[in-house]
């Protein structure tokens, strides 16, 4: 897919600096309606700064953050959510004890009653959940039931349809098939591509390539806190991906210092 009409939201020339550590380094990318845009980098890419700068829990030390062409600051995760970004973290902020229901609707359970009267309407929280769930092939017989009995690819779906029904326009996903097996992990990357035909944008956060490969529109490349481009998905092959991202040229000079010293080694053996 070629992205049309205006982003979501755009990052712009974006840095981010911890003292003398430098995390982020002028990393610019955007996010269209109906677009799945992958970031892909390995540990000690600038993959968890960048999310919490996306999430509102880190301002920028220099760049723009733009949503529908305008210049905003966020001032905490709060102010994301206010403006349709929903971010939806590995550990997906559950209390596996609660119910399906509660931790669907944790912090704004919609009530019945009035004033100091006003009480936790169970009954229209559970019809909401059996319905959402429902949509996207999750089969909920007990809405009650600990959200811990799920399995993991059914709590990743739950927090994703949470952030969709409180009305995310932008979806974050953080590494969100890395602790998952095949079926799971399917499962979630159905309901991501679900989530862009809905016209939303969505923003894939990973390290696995096949996972995102399977669902991208496009590709922002992370190496040691920078841009290494972005790509349509025709554009560029799975293994270019990994060759950047790995960063190929230290790839190869390592391959070449091990044969090098295997050489050595052999030598001496003889």
């Amino acid at each position: 897919m070629n992205p049309t009409g205006n982003p979501i939201f755009e990052l712009q020339g974006v840095s981010k600096s911890f003292g003398t550590v430098s995390a982020l380094q002028d990393l610019s990318f955007s996010v269209y309606p109906e677009e799945v845009h992958c970031l892909l980098g390995d540990n000690g890419a600038g993959k968890s700064t960048l999310i919490k700068i996306l999430a509102g829990v880190h301002r920028p030390s220099k760049g723009s953050y733009l949503i529908d062409g305008q210049p905003v600051h966020m001032a905490s995760p709060r102010d994301a959510l206010e403006r349709g970004i929903g971010t939806v973290y590995q550990d997906l902020a559950m209390i596996p004890l609660l119910s399906i229901t509660r931790n669907f609707f944790l912090g704004r359970e919609p009530k019945k009653g009035w004033g100091p009267f006003a009480r936790f309407d169970v009954a229209k929280a559970d019809e909401i959940v059996v319905k959402e769930l429902s949509e996207i092939g999750i089969d909920v017989r007990d809405p009650g039931q600990a959200v811990g009995t799920l399995s993991g690819g059914e709590r990743q779906c739950l927090a994703i349809a949470r952030a969709v029904h409180f009305g995310a326009r932008v979806l974050i996903l953080d590494e969100p098939t890395s602790a998952l097996g095949v079926h799971q992990a399917t499962m979630v990357l159905k309901y991501v591509a679900q989530a862009r035909n809905r016209g939303l944008g969505v923003i894939f956060i990973s390290h696995n390539i096949h996972h995102a490969y399977a669902v991208a529109d496009r590709f922002t490349l992370l190496n040691r806190g920078r841009s290494k481009g972005t790509y349509q998905r025709s554009a560029i092959s799975r293994d270019e991906v990994l060759n950047v991202m790995a960063g190929g040229e230290d790839l190869q000079r390592v391959e070449q210092e091990i044969n090098r010293l295997a050489g050595r080694n052999q030598q001496s053996i003889h």
